[in-house]
């Protein structure tokens, strides 16, 4: 395993990526260095029971679940686990899974992107958690939303339905936006939880109604620059789009490097609630900064905050990130209270446990190439082997 790891990383570092994180025009022609992989035990993690991944994963390829994935398990001081497995493509040709393929985050965009963005914009003052969205969106207050506040969207409470109709997105990009700000709530907005892409929607309006930039500029220049998170954000350049994972095929093609929300894809690319593309290495900096905490765009003030579980109505979310509730399936069941997480339609999930000190990142081809994989199972069952093998906590 190690001379395995020492050879990926030497190929990786020859190789000359475009970066699209940029700031004021300015792009990096060289991609960062590979994250270090440690040897388990350094970290204080056990190498025995990983071993039993492999076998795991070979047997869902096996089925049909997935064509491949990458398996990123690490802590704040860095990673114990690398892994590719599997094709990143099959259909119409094959192509091998590595360990820096590109994935379409899907739903994973909500907590990484805008609510990350979100979170930015109240800590510099810009807006606050308790504030009606409409304040900012006058557009939003239609149909009965004008007293729904931001925070309730962040966790699922705004009452919105969980998709509006394909048929409202026609026209410009704005015209498409209004009319999905002006849906109609289908429950009392603050009385339960319901999962909708419309209110993620209507929260990275709110970013770029606020910031004056795009979510995409706004997410890059906030978020990913300062980690150096060069291969993470919105519509992938061509250099990054040719080692992406192939999804479904759309109009006769695979979507590969190309958005496959529906609704995202209708908004250019760029939206709330989808549409982000990054790598398992790029998250692994995302969740390894956000461990140690002072290293994180955020300060911990308001990481607490947004990590803090909500009880709303039996289930318990976070601002932006799962908790406990109908969609954490894929939670490890050996993690502790104090974990958050997300997964995306796509078969991507990644799950975070500061008690532990512990991060699991899995991304897959579960739609590749037939659209009816499933991973949430296989994916919370490598998350307990990675708990289980922790031997220190912080």
């Amino acid at each position: 395993m190690t001379r395995n790891r020492v050879l990926k990383t030497a190929l990786f570092a020859a190789k000359v990526v475009m970066s699209w994180t940029v700031m004021s025009g300015a792009t990096s022609l060289l991609a960062n260095e590979p994250l270090k992989v440690s040897e388990p035990v350094e970290l204080g993690a056990l190498e025995v029971p990983l071993a039993a991944i492999q076998p795991l994963v070979e047997q869902g390829i096996a089925r049909g679940e997935f064509a491949g994935c990458v398996i990123a398990l690490g802590r704040s001081s860095g990673l114990f686990y690398l892994q590719a497995y599997g094709d990143r493509q099959i259909e119409p040709k094959r192509n091998a899974m590595t360990t820096e393929t590109l994935f379409d985050l899907a739903s994973l965009t909500k907590p990484v992107a805008t609510a990350t963005s979100v979170m930015r914009l109240v800590e510099q003052g810009k807006v606050r958690l308790s504030d009606p969205v409409a304040m900012y969106l006058p557009e939003f207050a239609a149909n009965g939303k004008e007293a729904i506040t931001i925070d309730q969207l962040l966790v699922h409470a705004g009452g919105l339905i969980p998709d509006n109709s394909l048929d409202d997105y026609f026209g410009t990009r704005e015209e498409m936006l209004t009319r999905t700000l002006a849906e109609k709530p289908t429950v009392p907005p603050g009385t339960q939880f319901q999962y909708t892409d419309v209110g993620f929607m209507a929260l990275g309006a709110l970013v770029e109604k606020v910031s004056g930039q795009s979510l995409k500029g706004f997410a890059a220049e906030q978020i990913f620059k300062p980690l150096e998170m060069e291969e993470t954000g919105f519509l992938p350049p061509p250099e990054l789009a040719a080692r992406a994972a192939a999804t479904e095929q759309c109009d006769g093609r695979w979507l590969v490097g190309e958005v496959h929300d529906p609704r995202a894809a209708k908004l250019g690319g760029i939206a709330g609630h989808a549409g982000l593309f990054s790598t398992a290495e790029d998250l692994a900096r995302y969740a390894m900064a956000l461990l140690k905490r002072d290293e994180f765009p955020l300060g911990p003030a308001t990481l607490r905050e947004m990590t803090r579980p909500r009880e709303i109505s039996g289930v318990q979310r976070c601002l932006g990130w799962d908790s406990r509730s109908r969609y954490s399936i894929n939670r490890p069941d050996l993690m502790t209270p104090a974990a958050f997480g997300h997964s995306g339609f796509t078969g991507t999930s990644m799950w975070i446990d500061p008690e532990l000190d512990l991060f699991v990142i899995f991304l897959s081809t579960r739609l590749h190439p037939d659209g009816v994989g499933n991973v949430n199972d296989l994916a919370g069952r490598i998350g307990n082997i990675a708990a289980g093998a922790i031997r220190s906590l912080p």
